[in-house]
Protein backbone atom coordinates (compact mmCIF):
# COMPACT_ATOMS: atom_id res chain seq x y z
CA UNK A 1 0.00 0.00 0.00
CA UNK A 2 1.41 3.38 -1.02
CA UNK A 3 1.84 5.92 1.74
CA UNK A 4 -0.57 8.81 1.10
CA UNK A 5 2.10 11.48 1.10
CA UNK A 6 4.07 9.86 -1.74
CA UNK A 7 1.57 10.76 -4.46
CA UNK A 8 1.58 14.16 -6.07
CA UNK A 9 -1.36 16.37 -6.83
CA UNK A 10 -1.99 17.05 -10.53
CA UNK A 11 -3.50 20.33 -11.68
CA UNK A 12 -4.73 20.19 -15.29
CA UNK A 13 -6.34 23.29 -16.84
CA UNK A 14 -8.62 22.08 -19.65
CA UNK A 15 -9.48 25.61 -20.79
CA UNK A 16 -9.55 29.25 -19.71
CA UNK A 17 -5.84 29.98 -20.07
CA UNK A 18 -4.57 32.09 -23.01
CA UNK A 19 -8.13 33.43 -23.36
CA UNK A 20 -10.97 35.08 -21.46
CA UNK A 21 -13.69 32.46 -21.11
CA UNK A 22 -14.11 28.66 -21.17
CA UNK A 23 -12.75 28.19 -17.64
CA UNK A 24 -12.40 24.57 -16.54
CA UNK A 25 -9.68 22.95 -14.44
CA UNK A 26 -9.23 19.36 -13.26
CA UNK A 27 -7.53 18.50 -9.95
CA UNK A 28 -6.38 14.89 -9.71
CA UNK A 29 -5.00 12.93 -6.79
CA UNK A 30 -4.58 9.15 -7.25
CA UNK A 31 -8.07 7.86 -8.09
CA UNK A 32 -10.00 11.14 -7.53
CA UNK A 33 -10.64 14.00 -9.95
CA UNK A 34 -12.67 17.12 -9.15
CA UNK A 35 -13.43 19.72 -11.80
CA UNK A 36 -13.59 23.43 -10.97
CA UNK A 37 -15.95 25.38 -13.27
CA UNK A 38 -17.18 24.48 -16.74
CA UNK A 39 -17.58 27.57 -18.88
CA UNK A 40 -18.10 28.51 -22.50
CA UNK A 41 -16.35 31.04 -24.71
CA UNK A 42 -17.88 33.26 -27.35
CA UNK A 43 -16.82 32.67 -30.97
CA UNK A 44 -13.95 34.63 -32.49
CA UNK A 45 -14.41 36.68 -35.66
CA UNK A 46 -13.18 33.92 -37.94
CA UNK A 47 -15.65 31.35 -36.53
CA UNK A 48 -18.37 32.10 -39.08
CA UNK A 49 -21.87 31.15 -37.97
CA UNK A 50 -20.71 29.57 -34.69
CA UNK A 51 -22.91 30.34 -31.66
CA UNK A 52 -20.59 29.38 -28.82
CA UNK A 53 -17.48 27.38 -28.00
CA UNK A 54 -17.16 24.74 -25.28
CA UNK A 55 -14.13 22.87 -23.93
CA UNK A 56 -13.10 19.43 -25.18
CA UNK A 57 -13.42 17.18 -22.11
CA UNK A 58 -11.96 13.97 -23.62
CA UNK A 59 -9.63 13.71 -20.62
CA UNK A 60 -12.60 13.59 -18.22
CA UNK A 61 -14.45 11.07 -20.41
CA UNK A 62 -11.36 8.83 -20.53
CA UNK A 63 -11.10 8.96 -16.72
CA UNK A 64 -14.81 9.05 -15.92
CA UNK A 65 -14.44 6.51 -13.05
CA UNK A 66 -12.26 9.00 -11.18
CA UNK A 67 -14.42 12.11 -11.69
CA UNK A 68 -16.27 12.94 -8.46
CA UNK A 69 -18.04 16.17 -9.33
CA UNK A 70 -18.08 19.74 -10.65
CA UNK A 71 -17.38 22.46 -8.10
CA UNK A 72 -18.53 25.83 -9.42
CA UNK A 73 -17.21 29.19 -8.19
CA UNK A 74 -19.97 31.51 -9.53
CA UNK A 75 -22.76 31.84 -12.06
CA UNK A 76 -21.19 33.62 -15.04
CA UNK A 77 -21.43 32.06 -18.51
CA UNK A 78 -17.66 31.64 -18.81
CA UNK A 79 -17.84 29.40 -15.71
CA UNK A 80 -21.17 27.55 -16.07
CA UNK A 81 -22.18 27.90 -19.73
CA UNK A 82 -20.77 24.57 -20.99
CA UNK A 83 -22.34 22.45 -18.23
CA UNK A 84 -25.45 21.35 -20.19
CA UNK A 85 -23.23 20.12 -23.05
CA UNK A 86 -20.55 18.51 -20.90
CA UNK A 87 -22.99 16.80 -18.49
CA UNK A 88 -24.35 14.75 -21.40
CA UNK A 89 -20.95 13.04 -21.52
CA UNK A 90 -19.67 13.46 -17.97
CA UNK A 91 -22.70 13.10 -15.71
CA UNK A 92 -21.45 13.81 -12.19
CA UNK A 93 -22.93 15.91 -9.34
CA UNK A 94 -22.61 19.71 -9.22
CA UNK A 95 -21.74 21.64 -6.06
CA UNK A 96 -22.22 25.42 -5.84
CA UNK A 97 -23.74 28.27 -3.83
CA UNK A 98 -27.45 29.09 -3.90
CA UNK A 99 -27.74 31.64 -6.73
CA UNK A 100 -25.19 29.75 -8.83
CA UNK A 101 -27.19 26.51 -8.52
CA UNK A 102 -30.40 28.39 -9.45
CA UNK A 103 -28.78 29.81 -12.62
CA UNK A 104 -27.40 26.36 -13.53
CA UNK A 105 -30.89 24.89 -13.04
CA UNK A 106 -32.28 27.40 -15.58
CA UNK A 107 -29.83 25.97 -18.11
CA UNK A 108 -30.52 22.35 -17.21
CA UNK A 109 -34.26 22.97 -17.65
CA UNK A 110 -33.71 24.21 -21.21
CA UNK A 111 -31.72 21.05 -22.01
CA UNK A 112 -34.07 18.62 -20.18
CA UNK A 113 -31.29 17.61 -17.78
CA UNK A 114 -32.86 18.57 -14.45
CA UNK A 115 -33.93 15.05 -13.49
CA UNK A 116 -30.71 13.35 -14.52
CA UNK A 117 -28.31 15.79 -12.80
CA UNK A 118 -27.50 15.68 -9.09
CA UNK A 119 -26.84 19.07 -7.57
CA UNK A 120 -26.15 20.31 -4.08
CA UNK A 121 -26.28 23.83 -2.67
CA UNK A 122 -23.29 24.67 -0.47
CA UNK A 123 -23.04 27.48 2.09
CA UNK A 124 -19.94 29.58 2.76
CA UNK A 125 -17.70 27.92 5.31
CA UNK A 126 -19.17 24.52 4.53
CA UNK A 127 -16.89 21.74 3.25
CA UNK A 128 -17.65 18.78 0.99
CA UNK A 129 -15.67 15.57 0.72
CA UNK A 130 -15.13 14.26 -2.80
CA UNK A 131 -12.79 11.26 -3.00
CA UNK A 132 -9.37 12.29 -1.74
CA UNK A 133 -10.37 15.98 -1.67
CA UNK A 134 -12.11 18.22 0.80
CA UNK A 135 -13.33 21.50 -0.67
CA UNK A 136 -14.33 24.53 1.37
CA UNK A 137 -16.29 27.48 -0.05
CA UNK A 138 -15.03 30.94 0.98
CA UNK A 139 -17.08 34.14 0.57
CA UNK A 140 -15.76 36.60 -2.05
CA UNK A 141 -17.14 39.64 -3.91
CA UNK A 142 -17.61 39.75 -7.68
CA UNK A 143 -20.00 41.34 -10.18
CA UNK A 144 -22.54 38.60 -9.42
CA UNK A 145 -23.80 37.45 -6.03
CA UNK A 146 -22.72 34.26 -4.27
CA UNK A 147 -19.24 34.09 -5.78
CA UNK A 148 -16.88 31.78 -3.90
CA UNK A 149 -13.19 31.03 -3.67
CA UNK A 150 -12.31 27.40 -3.03
CA UNK A 151 -9.87 25.93 -0.55
CA UNK A 152 -9.04 22.53 -1.99
CA UNK A 153 -7.49 20.27 0.66
CA UNK A 154 -5.63 17.23 -0.69
CA UNK A 155 -3.16 14.84 0.95
CA UNK A 156 -0.40 16.62 -1.02
CA UNK A 157 -1.31 20.05 0.34
CA UNK A 158 -3.86 22.86 0.17
CA UNK A 159 -4.65 24.81 -3.00
CA UNK A 160 -6.61 28.05 -2.94
CA UNK A 161 -8.50 28.90 -6.13
CA UNK A 162 -9.89 32.44 -5.89
CA UNK A 163 -12.47 32.12 -8.68
CA UNK A 164 -13.32 35.54 -10.12
CA UNK A 165 -13.19 38.03 -7.29
CA UNK A 166 -12.56 41.57 -6.12
CA UNK A 167 -12.18 43.03 -2.65
CA UNK A 168 -15.26 45.21 -2.11
CA UNK A 169 -15.51 46.64 1.42
CA UNK A 170 -18.92 48.23 0.65
CA UNK A 171 -20.77 45.65 -1.47
CA UNK A 172 -24.29 46.46 -2.70
CA UNK A 173 -25.67 43.23 -1.26
CA UNK A 174 -24.43 40.90 1.47
CA UNK A 175 -21.10 40.79 3.25
CA UNK A 176 -17.62 41.73 2.24
CA UNK A 177 -15.05 39.11 1.16
CA UNK A 178 -13.96 36.83 4.04
CA UNK A 179 -10.34 37.97 4.21
CA UNK A 180 -10.02 36.49 7.70
CA UNK A 181 -10.60 32.97 6.37
CA UNK A 182 -7.94 33.43 3.66
CA UNK A 183 -5.52 34.47 6.44
CA UNK A 184 -6.42 31.50 8.69
CA UNK A 185 -5.84 29.01 5.87
CA UNK A 186 -2.66 30.87 4.92
CA UNK A 187 -1.31 30.44 8.47
CA UNK A 188 -1.72 26.67 8.24
CA UNK A 189 0.30 26.61 5.02
CA UNK A 190 -0.86 26.79 1.41
CA UNK A 191 0.83 24.80 -1.35
CA UNK A 192 -0.37 26.93 -4.27
CA UNK A 193 -2.56 29.94 -5.04
CA UNK A 194 -4.52 30.08 -8.28
CA UNK A 195 -5.54 33.72 -8.55
CA UNK A 196 -7.71 35.71 -10.99
CA UNK A 197 -5.49 37.64 -13.46
CA UNK A 198 -8.06 39.59 -15.53
CA UNK A 199 -6.97 43.02 -14.21
CA UNK A 200 -3.41 42.10 -13.25
CA UNK A 201 -2.05 44.77 -15.61
CA UNK A 202 -3.89 47.53 -13.74
CA UNK A 203 -2.33 49.27 -10.78
CA UNK A 204 -4.16 50.20 -7.60
CA UNK A 205 -7.55 48.91 -6.44
CA UNK A 206 -10.81 48.14 -8.21
CA UNK A 207 -13.50 50.64 -7.20
CA UNK A 208 -16.46 49.45 -5.14
CA UNK A 209 -19.60 48.51 -7.09
CA UNK A 210 -21.39 51.13 -4.97
CA UNK A 211 -19.63 54.01 -6.77
CA UNK A 212 -21.69 53.18 -9.88
CA UNK A 213 -24.89 53.85 -7.89
CA UNK A 214 -23.75 57.45 -7.24
CA UNK A 215 -22.99 57.89 -10.95
CA UNK A 216 -26.50 56.66 -11.83
CA UNK A 217 -28.03 59.15 -9.39
CA UNK A 218 -26.09 61.98 -11.04
CA UNK A 219 -27.11 60.92 -14.56
CA UNK A 220 -30.76 60.57 -13.53
CA UNK A 221 -30.79 64.07 -12.00
CA UNK A 222 -29.16 65.56 -15.13
CA UNK A 223 -31.57 63.82 -17.55
CA UNK A 224 -34.94 64.37 -15.88
CA UNK A 225 -36.88 64.89 -19.10
CA UNK A 226 -35.73 62.00 -21.27
CA UNK A 227 -36.29 58.29 -21.43
CA UNK A 228 -33.27 56.41 -20.03
CA UNK A 229 -32.08 53.09 -21.48
CA UNK A 230 -29.23 51.29 -19.70
CA UNK A 231 -27.35 48.34 -21.20
CA UNK A 232 -25.37 46.08 -18.86
CA UNK A 233 -24.43 42.43 -18.35
CA UNK A 234 -27.50 40.28 -17.66
CA UNK A 235 -25.75 38.61 -14.74
CA UNK A 236 -24.73 41.78 -12.91
CA UNK A 237 -27.55 41.69 -10.36
CA UNK A 238 -25.99 44.39 -8.15
CA UNK A 239 -25.81 46.78 -11.10
CA UNK A 240 -29.51 46.22 -11.85
CA UNK A 241 -30.30 46.71 -8.14
CA UNK A 242 -28.62 50.13 -8.23
CA UNK A 243 -30.50 51.12 -11.40
CA UNK A 244 -33.76 50.16 -9.67
CA UNK A 245 -32.74 52.17 -6.57
CA UNK A 246 -32.07 55.28 -8.67
CA UNK A 247 -35.27 54.79 -10.70
CA UNK A 248 -37.30 54.52 -7.48
CA UNK A 249 -35.66 57.64 -6.06
CA UNK A 250 -36.49 59.62 -9.24
CA UNK A 251 -40.04 58.15 -9.48
CA UNK A 252 -39.43 56.20 -12.68
CA UNK A 253 -40.81 52.81 -13.71
CA UNK A 254 -38.41 50.06 -14.81
CA UNK A 255 -38.73 47.67 -17.77
CA UNK A 256 -36.35 44.71 -18.03
CA UNK A 257 -35.73 43.63 -21.65
CA UNK A 258 -33.64 40.80 -23.15
CA UNK A 259 -34.18 37.10 -22.49
CA UNK A 260 -31.08 36.45 -20.39
CA UNK A 261 -31.70 39.61 -18.33
CA UNK A 262 -35.33 38.60 -17.61
CA UNK A 263 -34.15 35.08 -16.58
CA UNK A 264 -31.41 36.22 -14.21
CA UNK A 265 -33.41 39.03 -12.58
CA UNK A 266 -36.39 36.68 -12.16
CA UNK A 267 -34.23 34.05 -10.46
CA UNK A 268 -32.41 36.61 -8.29
CA UNK A 269 -35.60 38.25 -7.05
CA UNK A 270 -37.23 34.88 -6.25
CA UNK A 271 -34.22 34.06 -4.06
CA UNK A 272 -34.13 37.51 -2.47
CA UNK A 273 -30.82 38.67 -3.98
CA UNK A 274 -32.45 41.77 -5.44
CA UNK A 275 -35.05 43.96 -3.77
CA UNK A 276 -37.56 45.61 -6.08
CA UNK A 277 -39.98 48.14 -4.52
CA UNK A 278 -43.64 47.41 -5.30
CA UNK A 279 -45.06 48.82 -8.55
CA UNK A 280 -41.60 49.74 -9.85
CA UNK A 281 -41.21 46.96 -12.40
CA UNK A 282 -43.61 47.06 -15.34
CA UNK A 283 -44.07 44.90 -18.41
CA UNK A 284 -42.70 46.16 -21.74
CA UNK A 285 -46.24 46.34 -23.16
CA UNK A 286 -47.23 48.87 -20.46
CA UNK A 287 -44.48 51.27 -21.50
CA UNK A 288 -46.78 53.22 -23.79
CA UNK A 289 -48.93 54.19 -20.78
CA UNK A 290 -46.12 56.27 -19.23
CA UNK A 291 -44.40 59.45 -20.43
CA UNK A 292 -40.71 59.13 -21.40
CA UNK A 293 -39.47 60.99 -18.33
CA UNK A 294 -40.96 58.29 -16.08
CA UNK A 295 -39.29 55.35 -17.84
CA UNK A 296 -36.04 53.42 -17.39
CA UNK A 297 -35.26 50.38 -19.46
CA UNK A 298 -32.57 47.88 -18.43
CA UNK A 299 -31.45 45.78 -21.37
CA UNK A 300 -28.89 43.32 -22.68
CA UNK A 301 -26.56 44.20 -25.55
CA UNK A 302 -23.79 46.13 -23.81
CA UNK A 303 -21.25 44.10 -25.83
CA UNK A 304 -22.75 44.93 -29.22
CA UNK A 305 -24.02 41.33 -29.68
CA UNK A 306 -26.10 41.36 -32.86
CA UNK A 307 -29.04 39.41 -31.40
CA UNK A 308 -29.24 41.27 -28.09
CA UNK A 309 -32.04 43.74 -27.37
CA UNK A 310 -30.06 47.00 -27.62
CA UNK A 311 -28.46 46.06 -30.96
CA UNK A 312 -31.90 45.22 -32.32
CA UNK A 313 -33.20 48.61 -31.17
CA UNK A 314 -30.24 50.38 -32.78
CA UNK A 315 -30.88 48.58 -36.07
CA UNK A 316 -34.68 49.23 -35.99
CA UNK A 317 -35.37 45.51 -35.66
CA UNK A 318 -36.92 45.58 -32.20
CA UNK A 319 -40.66 44.88 -32.21
CA UNK A 320 -41.59 47.04 -29.23
CA UNK A 321 -38.97 49.75 -28.77
CA UNK A 322 -37.95 52.46 -31.21
CA UNK A 323 -35.02 54.73 -30.36
CA UNK A 324 -35.97 58.38 -30.73
CA UNK A 325 -34.06 61.66 -30.61
CA UNK A 326 -33.42 62.74 -27.03
CA UNK A 327 -33.27 59.23 -25.54
CA UNK A 328 -30.41 58.88 -23.03
CA UNK A 329 -28.58 55.58 -23.49
CA UNK A 330 -26.00 54.38 -20.97
CA UNK A 331 -23.46 51.61 -21.57
CA UNK A 332 -22.79 50.26 -18.10
CA UNK A 333 -19.95 47.89 -19.05
CA UNK A 334 -16.56 47.82 -20.71
CA UNK A 335 -16.16 46.05 -24.05
CA UNK A 336 -14.71 42.56 -23.57
CA UNK A 337 -11.45 42.32 -25.61
CA UNK A 338 -12.47 41.65 -29.21
CA UNK A 339 -15.92 43.27 -28.96
CA UNK A 340 -14.76 46.88 -29.33
CA UNK A 341 -15.78 47.13 -33.01
CA UNK A 342 -19.27 45.76 -32.43
CA UNK A 343 -19.85 48.10 -29.49
CA UNK A 344 -18.65 51.12 -31.40
CA UNK A 345 -20.96 50.22 -34.33
CA UNK A 346 -24.01 50.12 -32.02
CA UNK A 347 -22.99 53.44 -30.39
CA UNK A 348 -22.72 55.08 -33.82
CA UNK A 349 -26.12 53.73 -34.88
CA UNK A 350 -27.70 55.11 -31.69
CA UNK A 351 -26.07 58.54 -32.10
CA UNK A 352 -27.29 58.63 -35.72
CA UNK A 353 -30.84 58.28 -34.37
CA UNK A 354 -30.34 61.37 -32.21
CA UNK A 355 -29.81 59.58 -28.91
CA UNK A 356 -27.44 60.85 -26.23
CA UNK A 357 -24.97 58.02 -25.47
CA UNK A 358 -23.01 57.85 -22.18
CA UNK A 359 -20.26 55.25 -21.71
CA UNK A 360 -17.71 56.84 -19.37
CA UNK A 361 -17.49 56.07 -15.64
CA UNK A 362 -20.66 53.95 -15.54
CA UNK A 363 -18.87 50.68 -14.90
CA UNK A 364 -16.52 49.14 -12.40
CA UNK A 365 -14.83 45.82 -12.89
CA UNK A 366 -15.56 42.65 -10.94
CA UNK A 367 -11.89 41.63 -10.94
CA UNK A 368 -8.94 42.57 -8.70
CA UNK A 369 -6.28 45.11 -9.62
CA UNK A 370 -2.66 44.70 -8.50
CA UNK A 371 -3.08 45.87 -4.88
CA UNK A 372 -5.91 43.38 -4.22
CA UNK A 373 -3.88 40.59 -5.83
CA UNK A 374 -0.99 41.50 -3.49
CA UNK A 375 -3.37 41.45 -0.52
CA UNK A 376 -4.55 37.91 -1.26
CA UNK A 377 -0.95 36.69 -1.80
CA UNK A 378 0.13 38.28 1.51
CA UNK A 379 -2.70 36.59 3.42
CA UNK A 380 -2.37 33.19 1.74
CA UNK A 381 1.47 33.07 1.56
CA UNK A 382 1.51 30.28 -1.06
CA UNK A 383 4.60 28.23 -1.84
CA UNK A 384 3.72 28.20 -5.57
CA UNK A 385 1.88 30.78 -7.69
CA UNK A 386 -0.32 29.68 -10.62
CA UNK A 387 -1.96 32.70 -12.29
CA UNK A 388 -5.31 31.78 -13.90
CA UNK A 389 -8.17 33.42 -15.81
CA UNK A 390 -6.82 35.48 -18.65
CA UNK A 391 -4.76 35.77 -21.80
CA UNK A 392 -1.02 35.24 -21.66
CA UNK A 393 -0.41 38.98 -21.07
CA UNK A 394 -2.68 38.94 -17.98
CA UNK A 395 -1.08 35.79 -16.56
CA UNK A 396 2.41 37.23 -17.12
CA UNK A 397 1.40 40.50 -15.42
CA UNK A 398 0.30 38.55 -12.34
CA UNK A 399 3.52 36.50 -12.40
CA UNK A 400 5.44 39.80 -12.18
CA UNK A 401 3.30 40.93 -9.20
CA UNK A 402 3.99 37.59 -7.46
CA UNK A 403 7.71 38.11 -8.16
CA UNK A 404 7.68 41.52 -6.44
CA UNK A 405 6.26 39.79 -3.35
CA UNK A 406 9.32 37.55 -3.13
CA UNK A 407 8.02 34.34 -4.74
CA UNK A 408 11.01 32.84 -6.61
CA UNK A 409 10.71 32.60 -10.41
CA UNK A 410 10.96 28.81 -10.40
CA UNK A 411 7.88 28.60 -8.19
CA UNK A 412 5.63 30.65 -10.50
CA UNK A 413 3.93 28.58 -13.19
CA UNK A 414 2.28 30.12 -16.23
CA UNK A 415 0.41 27.12 -17.58
CA UNK A 416 -1.23 26.51 -20.93
CA UNK A 417 -4.46 24.59 -21.37
CA UNK A 418 -3.65 20.87 -21.28
CA UNK A 419 -0.47 21.15 -19.18
CA UNK A 420 -0.21 18.65 -16.31
CA UNK A 421 1.38 20.33 -13.30
CA UNK A 422 2.44 17.80 -10.64
CA UNK A 423 3.23 19.22 -7.23
CA UNK A 424 3.74 18.44 -3.56
CA UNK A 425 5.56 20.02 -0.66
CA UNK A 426 9.00 19.20 -2.10
CA UNK A 427 8.75 20.30 -5.72
CA UNK A 428 6.52 21.11 -8.69
CA UNK A 429 6.95 20.60 -12.42
CA UNK A 430 4.97 20.35 -15.64
CA UNK A 431 5.27 16.66 -16.44
CA UNK A 432 3.08 16.20 -19.49
CA UNK A 433 0.16 17.30 -21.61
CA UNK A 434 -3.39 16.02 -22.08
CA UNK A 435 -5.67 16.54 -25.06
CA UNK A 436 -7.69 19.78 -24.88
CA UNK A 437 -9.39 21.90 -27.46
CA UNK A 438 -12.43 23.91 -28.42
CA UNK A 439 -15.65 22.31 -29.63
CA UNK A 440 -17.91 24.55 -31.67
CA UNK A 441 -21.66 24.69 -31.18
CA UNK A 442 -23.75 25.78 -34.17
CA UNK A 443 -27.52 25.63 -33.59
CA UNK A 444 -28.26 22.15 -32.29
CA UNK A 445 -25.02 20.70 -33.67
CA UNK A 446 -22.27 20.19 -31.10
CA UNK A 447 -18.85 19.50 -32.59
CA UNK A 448 -20.13 18.75 -36.10
CA UNK A 449 -18.58 21.95 -37.41
CA UNK A 450 -14.81 21.63 -37.37
CA UNK A 451 -11.90 23.37 -39.04
CA UNK A 452 -12.70 21.98 -42.50
CA UNK A 453 -16.28 23.28 -42.45
CA UNK A 454 -15.04 26.64 -41.14
CA UNK A 455 -12.46 26.75 -43.92
CA UNK A 456 -15.22 26.16 -46.46
CA UNK A 457 -17.34 28.91 -44.89
CA UNK A 458 -14.36 31.24 -45.03
CA UNK A 459 -13.82 30.31 -48.68
CA UNK A 460 -17.49 30.86 -49.54
CA UNK A 461 -17.57 34.17 -47.68
CA UNK A 462 -14.50 35.46 -49.50
CA UNK A 463 -14.86 34.16 -53.07
CA UNK A 464 -18.37 32.74 -53.49
CA UNK A 465 -19.38 29.53 -55.27
CA UNK A 466 -19.90 28.30 -58.85
CA UNK A 467 -22.02 25.22 -59.51
CA UNK A 468 -21.67 23.40 -62.85
CA UNK A 469 -24.61 21.12 -63.70
CA UNK A 470 -24.62 18.67 -66.62
CA UNK A 471 -26.50 15.51 -67.59
CA UNK A 472 -24.78 12.51 -69.19
CA UNK A 473 -26.46 9.52 -70.82
CA UNK A 474 -26.09 6.26 -68.95
CA UNK A 475 -23.41 3.87 -70.36
CA UNK A 476 -22.50 6.04 -73.39
CA UNK A 477 -21.64 9.20 -71.36
CA UNK A 478 -23.07 11.41 -74.16
CA UNK A 479 -23.80 14.96 -73.03
CA UNK A 480 -27.59 15.34 -72.95
CA UNK A 481 -27.97 18.78 -71.37
CA UNK A 482 -25.81 21.53 -69.96
CA UNK A 483 -23.34 22.43 -68.85
CA UNK A 484 -25.26 25.11 -66.92
CA UNK A 485 -23.34 27.36 -64.58
CA UNK A 486 -24.92 28.94 -61.50
CA UNK A 487 -22.91 31.32 -59.32
CA UNK A 488 -23.54 32.91 -55.92
CA UNK A 489 -21.37 35.50 -54.24
CA UNK A 490 -18.88 35.43 -57.13
CA UNK A 491 -20.01 37.90 -59.81
CA UNK A 492 -23.37 39.44 -60.61
CA UNK A 493 -24.36 37.11 -63.45
CA UNK A 494 -26.51 39.56 -65.43
CA UNK A 495 -23.55 41.87 -65.89
CA UNK A 496 -21.03 39.10 -66.54
CA UNK A 497 -22.70 37.29 -69.45
CA UNK A 498 -19.48 37.14 -71.50
CA UNK A 499 -17.48 35.68 -68.64
CA UNK A 500 -20.14 33.02 -68.03
CA UNK A 501 -20.31 32.20 -71.75
CA UNK A 502 -16.55 31.68 -71.87
CA UNK A 503 -16.65 29.66 -68.67
CA UNK A 504 -19.24 27.38 -70.24
CA UNK A 505 -16.99 26.80 -73.27
CA UNK A 506 -14.10 25.94 -70.94
CA UNK A 507 -16.26 23.32 -69.19
CA UNK A 508 -17.43 21.87 -72.52
CA UNK A 509 -13.84 21.59 -73.71
CA UNK A 510 -12.74 19.84 -70.51
CA UNK A 511 -15.66 17.42 -70.84
CA UNK A 512 -14.91 16.67 -74.51
CA UNK A 513 -11.32 16.04 -73.58
CA UNK A 514 -12.40 13.47 -70.96
CA UNK A 515 -14.82 11.71 -73.30
CA UNK A 516 -12.20 11.61 -76.10
CA UNK A 517 -9.84 9.87 -73.75
CA UNK A 518 -12.59 7.39 -72.80
CA UNK A 519 -12.58 8.56 -69.15
CA UNK A 520 -15.81 7.22 -67.65
CA UNK A 521 -15.05 7.72 -63.96
CA UNK A 522 -17.21 10.65 -62.84
CA UNK A 523 -14.81 11.56 -60.05
CA UNK A 524 -12.08 12.18 -62.64
CA UNK A 525 -14.44 14.09 -64.93
CA UNK A 526 -15.41 16.37 -62.02
CA UNK A 527 -11.76 16.97 -61.13
CA UNK A 528 -10.91 17.87 -64.76
CA UNK A 529 -13.85 20.29 -64.97
CA UNK A 530 -12.97 21.85 -61.61
CA UNK A 531 -9.32 22.37 -62.49
CA UNK A 532 -9.96 23.76 -65.97
CA UNK A 533 -12.62 26.19 -64.73
CA UNK A 534 -10.58 27.22 -61.71
CA UNK A 535 -7.55 28.09 -63.87
CA UNK A 536 -9.72 30.04 -66.31
CA UNK A 537 -11.50 32.04 -63.57
CA UNK A 538 -8.19 32.81 -61.82
CA UNK A 539 -6.65 34.12 -65.07
CA UNK A 540 -9.68 36.28 -65.78
CA UNK A 541 -10.59 37.60 -62.33
CA UNK A 542 -7.79 36.66 -59.88
CA UNK A 543 -10.47 35.05 -57.68
CA UNK A 544 -10.88 31.48 -56.54
CA UNK A 545 -14.57 30.67 -55.97
CA UNK A 546 -15.51 27.22 -54.69
CA UNK A 547 -16.41 25.10 -57.76
CA UNK A 548 -18.93 22.27 -57.42
CA UNK A 549 -19.48 20.13 -60.54
CA UNK A 550 -22.73 18.13 -60.39
CA UNK A 551 -23.27 15.29 -62.90
CA UNK A 552 -26.68 13.68 -63.35
CA UNK A 553 -27.41 10.62 -65.43
CA UNK A 554 -30.40 9.94 -67.66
Amino acid sequence: MKKKSESKLKIIPLGGLEQIGMNITAFEYEDSIIVVDCGLAFPEDDMLGIDLVIPDVSYLKDNIDKVKGFVITHGHEDHIGALPYVLKEVNVPIYATRLTIALIENKLKEHNLLRSTKRKTIKYGQSINLGAFRIEFIKTNHSIQDAAALAIYSPAGTIIHTGDFKVDYTPVFGDTIDLQRFAEIGKKGVLALMCDSTNAERQGYTMSERTVGKTFDNIFSEHKNTRIIIATFASNVDRVQQIINSAYKFKRKVVVEGRSMVNVIGTASELGYIKIPENTLIDIDQMKNYPDNQMVMVTTGSQGESMAALSRMAADLHKKVTIKPGDTIIFSSNPIPGNEKAVSKVINELIAKGADVIFQDVHVSGHPCQEEIKLIYSLVKPKYAIPVHGELRHLTAQAKVAGTLGIPKDRIFILRSGDVLELDDKDAAVTGKVHTGAIMVDGLGVGDVGNIVLRDRQHLSEDGIMIVVLTLEKYSNQLLSGPDIVSRGFVYVREAGDLMGEARSVVEEALDNCLRHKISDWGKIKTEIREALSDFIWKKTKRRPMILPIIMEA
